[in-house]
């Protein structure tokens, strides 16, 4: 593995060294020109073979509905884009436009820069310059890649832990981050933001509501941006992100409240949960969503090493059977007409694989997609809320793979905050049928406090899935690499996130094969 590549530690704002013009000074309030506007970092992400696309938000007072800037107009803010950390070699600069209507958040798309490339990136506006960010151009769909490395997360539930995993992660040589769902959580937080026990700084009273309305949804994605660790890791790496529920509300499914609010006050809330989410992520402006719909699955090609389809099994799903959690199938489950993407998505995930050329197909989603029986007899309860509660939803993808001929699919999943990994069976009552590809199941970030490496399910869930080969409830983040003949999977673990600082070590490791996928029964415990 090559030695990793340096992330400077440059995660904090400071003034330019050059005079402000006019303009810009004229541009802000005169709060926001005498205090830092780049308090939420900066961000990058959706990376392809000439653009990346780069993010910031300005927040002189990031606790403050509006953030202490104006309600109307817009701020301009310089951006440019570089060969070196040092910004000696700017390849690309230009002003965009921070708008009130946007939350005064910059999603700006460069074009024409080269492919597989590492670029430095930052803004400027008033007497403010911005942390440097690291990122990187994808290759071009035809080209020759060695091996690709990335890391996967989910689950950040502010109030239930420090974001340790996220400090580990940007200190990681990868190329690229897929962050899989629960990136918010809808929650009060108190003053004192939970088991992070802040009592020097204790929280406005502003967090202490469940979230409603876009200032709440806002102001909730601006209090997870002022962390350290999340701005590092963002700032470290390009990010492929998509949505889980509480980016709206739990177990939502389409209209269909959890809380059973009516569809029109529910839909209201939908779209300000949207809104909010597109305006806080690395995004390109094809994703900015309109009233309560956002087209959020989308397809990257790296190289031909590997596709990434994206999935978005929340917005288009059939409600859960027999009202949620984990009940017995039967006939309301296993209607053929219920489905987890909706007809739309589903089509384009089964197109998208008949024509890949790729060595390996990656489908980023949120939920379990394998069966997971929570006892060995032979008639068990399944989660009602993952792709156990749709299994004809499941069987249509599944009979999409061996139609088109894929060899090596690979499932990111997140939501449940544990780890496992998987293998994905053709038929998961026949443990000896045909293994179509693997599952990795990513433990959260924090959510679910510290974990223990063996949750009180433990031996009873691995016992009841033969297809289950490592199961660990402690919190951190996968690593995974590609190569063209094999597929590695590192799960990352700390000790605990409710105390900040705890290290990092391997929990687990395995390889499968490629073109002959499976997970050993055996994995190896390789350390710090």
């Amino acid at each position: 593995m090559p030695a990793p590549l340096r992330v400077p530690r440059v995660f904090r704002a400071g003034r330019l060294p050059s005079r402000p013009s006019r303009a810009h000074i004229e541009s802000m309030t005169p709060q926001s020109s005498t205090e830092n506007p780049f308090t939420l970092g900066v961000a990058s992400g959706d990376p392809l073979p000439d653009s990346v696309v780069l993010w910031t938000r300005l927040a002189p007072c990031p606790h403050e509905p509006g953030n202490g800037l104006p309600r109307e107009g817009a701020i301009p803010v310089d951006w440019e884009l570089a060969r070196d950390e040092h910004f000696r070699r700017v390849v690309r600069c230009g002003t965009a436009q921070a708008r009130a209507e946007d939350s005064h958040t910059l999603h700006v798309d460069p074009r024409g820069l080269d492919p597989d490339s590492v670029y430095w990136y930052r803004f400027r506006t008033g007497p403010w310059i911005s942390p440097a960010g690291r990122t990187r151009t994808a290759p071009e769909p035809h080209a020759t890649v060695a091996s690709m490395r990335f890391g996967m997360l989910s689950c950040q539930q502010y109030d239930e832990g420090y974001y340790t995993a996220l400090r580990h992660l940007a200190d990681e040589d990868l190329d690229a981050v897929f962050f899989l769902g629960d990136y918010i959580y809808e929650n009060a937080i108190d003053a004192q933001a939970g088991v992070r026990n802040y009592t020097d700084q204790p929280l406005p009273d502003f967090y202490n509501h469940w979230l409603i309305d876009l200032d709440d949804f806002r102001q909730r994605y601006a209090l997870g941006k002022t962390d350290p660790d999340l701005q590092a890791a963002h700032a470290a790496h390009p990010w492929y992100v998509t949505w889980d529920d509480h980016e709206v509300e739990n177990n939502y499914a389409g209209d269909i409240s959890q809380g059973n609010l009516p569809p029109e006050q529910f839909r209201a809330r939908r779209a300000a949960a949207y809104r909010a989410y597109w305006e806080n992520m690395p995004l390109r402006r094809a994703q900015r969503p309109s009233g309560a719909d956002l087209r959020l699955h989308r397809r990257f090609q790296y190289g031909r090493l590997a596709q990434f389809d994206i999935l978005d099994t929340r917005q288009y799903r059939s409600d859960q059977a027999y009202g949620d959690g984990w009940k017995y199938p039967g006939p309301e489950s296993e209607n053929p007409a219920r489905t987890l993407t909706g007809a739309e998505q589903e089509r384009w995930l089964l197109d998208g694989w008949r024509e890949s050329t790729a060595t390996w197909n990656v489908v980023a989603q949120q939920v379990v997609f394998s069966q997971r029986k929570n006892t060995t007899a032979a008639r068990s309860k399944v989660s009602m809320d993952a792709w156990d509660g749709y299994p004809a939803s499941r069987a249509r993808v599944l009979a999409g793979v061996e139609q088109a001929g894929i060899e090596n699919l690979v499932v990111l999943t997140g939501d449940v905050h544990v780890n496992y990994a998987m293998d994905i069976k053709k038929d998961f009552n026949a443990p000896d049928s045909r293994t179509l590809g693997v599952e990795l199941v990513g433990t959260s970030v924090s959510s679910g406090f510290d974990g223990d490496d063996r949750p009180d399910d433990w031996s009873g869930m691995l016992a009841a899935n033969p297809h289950m080969k490592f199961y660990n409830g402690r919190r951190g983040y996968v690593i995974v690499t590609l190569d063209a003949e094999r597929l590695r999977a590192d799960f990352r673990t700390v000790s605990g996130v409710v105390v900040p600082g705890a290290p990092v070590t391997t929990a687990a490791s395995f390889v499968s094969a490629g073109r002959s996928p499976g997970i050993p029964a055996r994995l190896t415990p390789t350390g710090p």
